[in-house]
């Protein structure tokens, strides 16, 4: 079964194309015109769109003429997913969490699971053995704290983060040093601290890294957390299957 899932974040949109429960292939970028040719392109039974906008009511919309099976709009509050959902606030949740949550509980069946997302915020979700999303915590992304330093000071300068491999030293010697050593250095003690935490909590939980800056925090991260890119297209892919089959 040919599907395909539409992930309209913060800053980009990303398409997965699943045969089944494989992904076959991945784009990120996308554009309203170029979302079209991709459907022309791929040709999916059933198309699956989660917005952290309004955006997705529209492109459900527009999908519903070239998709011959199911076009399925993702919201938190009202549709069923295959996981319990204890969020005390549905209505409020981010697609992309809920998503993740039931990706990473696809991925990990039947164990804690401890879910990072290090994109435009940084976000903790928490998924428990017996299959229930809890929820967790919300902060600022990297680049969200490089701006906030530029925006709400009047002479730090606004700042890219340097590629995965450099090195970022515990002391700055410089305003450009010191600003990367206080928002990377202290995100991954952030991290760290908090992972720590979890598996106090719920001992043996493993972690799972998502997220556009994933592979910058990997490095500097423990080597027990594992890097899943795609976690929120292989959760919506699990989502859509789980519709169709009904």
């Amino acid at each position: 079964m040919r599907t395909l899932v539409l992930d309209i974040g913060n800053t980009a949109v990303k398409a997965g194309s699943f045969d089944g429960p494989l992904l076959r292939e991945m784009v990120a970028g996308l554009t309203p015109a170029s979302v079209r040719e991709l459907v022309l392109r791929w040709q999916p039974l059933h198309v699956i769109v989660a917005s952290v906008a309004e955006a997705a009511v529209l492109a459900v919309e527009e999908l519903q003429d070239l998709v011959p099976g199911q076009v399925l709009g993702f919201s938190p509050g009202t549709t069923p997913v295959p996981l319990r959902n204890a969020y005390a606030t549905p209505h409020t949740l981010g697609a992309d969490r809920l998503a993740a949550a039931v990706g990473a509980a696809g991925l990990r069946p039947g164990q804690h699971t401890l879910i990072i997302d290090a994109g435009t915020a940084l976000k903790f979700d928490l998924v428990t053995a017996d299959g229930t999303y809890h929820g967790g915590s919300i902060a600022p992304g990297l680049a969200m704290r490089l701006r906030a330093l530029h925006a709400f000071t009047g002479r730090l300068p606004l700042l890219e983060l340097p590629t995965p491999d450099a090195t970022i030293p515990l002391v700055g010697d410089s305003t450009t040093g010191s600003l990367l050593s206080g928002v990377v250095n202290g995100t991954v003690a952030e991290i760290t601290g908090l992972m720590a935490r979890y598996q106090q909590q719920y001992p043996g939980i493993g972690v799972l890294l998502t997220g556009g800056d994933a592979a910058f925090l990997a490095a500097r991260l423990p080597a027990r957390i594992f890097v899943v890119p795609e976690l929120v297209l292989l959760g919506l892919n699990r989502i859509l299957v789980y519709h169709v089959d009904k």
